[in-house]
């Protein structure tokens, strides 16, 4: 069981910044891959980015590129979530999710990719 523990959201203004984390049970470094994912209301989760730590290779959904960066800390078991540049568009629960194995079922941007999940941190963005 790996358990994921999101902070860092909160209220910001159109343009601002916010670091999102994820403290995990077990080594980071242990995990397949790891993601951020994202939930308007009304609207199913999205994917947001993935690190892939055996070679540490991210990819984005294309409206963060550029403004979000997505990276891990092994010594303290946790992955993190730099957003700059945010819009009222990034207004969503923010999850994070951990994949312990490869499964070649799927795609790293789909949930079912994934084994556990954080419960989630609320990033609002005023305009």
């Amino acid at each position: 069981q790996v358990q994921l523990v999101e902070s860092g959201g909160g209220l910001v203004q159109a343009g601002g910044s916010l670091r999102l984390a994820c403290a995990a049970s077990e080594r980071t470094s242990r995990q397949y891959a790891m993601a951020w994912f994202r939930q308007a209301p009304g609207k199913e989760r999205q994917f947001v980015a993935v690190i892939a730590l055996s070679g540490t290779s991210t990819y984005y959904e294309d409206s963060v590129k550029g403004r979000f960066t997505i990276s891990t800390d092994n010594a303290k078991n946790t992955l993190y979530l730099k957003m700059n540049s945010l819009t009222p568009e990034d207004t969503a629960v923010y999850y994070c999710a951990a994949a312990t194995y490869y499964s070649g079922n799927y795609h790293y941007s789909e949930t079912d990719y994934y084994d556990y999940w954080g419960q989630g941190t609320q990033v609002t963005v005023s305009s």
